[in-house]
């Protein structure tokens, strides 16, 4: 009596793995599968939320940051692209967002030293106060080699103080 259960038992699950007629799961029902052709991929919306094409050129806002009060950190690091400078700074509210590092004199070069100002987007509810900690921000950019070029300093300027990275 194990026997034949058992060969019973391997013979279900061995045709169960299959689509044949054997299938014991196909006994019942003739359900067919088809597939429906469409012409929109569902994971590329039409639209975005205001109405516009997805894939329209979408005009870029201006950015409407204003200067963070303190750096307190510059780094240089040489990566395959060129530098990547990073830069640490302390906000004068909490809540400051979108920090990026923003080239003054539209990148140019002046005495050896390129210049970018750290901004950040003040929130229109600002907290004030707590400690230094809880206020940084953190941006970092990587400008190319031709971005660089004849620049021998990058100096991080905020509303307070600005500081100074040597290119490697």
């Amino acid at each position: 009596m194990r026997i034949p259960t058992l060969l019973l038992l391997t013979a279900t699950l061995t045709l169960s793995a299959c689509q044949s007629r054997w299938n014991p799961a196909n006994w019942w029902g003739r359900d067919r599968e088809s597939a429906v052709q469409t012409d929109v991929n569902p994971l590329i919306p039409d639209q975005t939320e205001d109405g516009r094409s997805f894939f329209s050129s979408q005009e870029q806002n201006a950015y409407v940051g204003q200067p963070i009060q303190q750096v307190i950190k510059a780094e240089s690091h040489r990566v395959p692209e060129g530098q990547m400078i990073l830069a640490v700074g302390v906000a004068a509210v909490h809540g400051v967002n979108n920090i990026r590092l923003i080239a003054a004199n539209g990148g140019a070069v002046e005495g050896g030293v390129l210049t970018l100002n750290l901004m950040g987007i003040v929130p229109e509810e600002p907290v004030v106060g707590g400690s230094d900690v809880t206020r940084e921000v953190t941006a970092a950019v990587v400008l190319t080699d031709q971005q660089l070029a004849g620049a021998r300093v990058v100096r991080i300027r905020a509303a307070a103080n600005s500081q100074d990275t040597r290119v490697r």
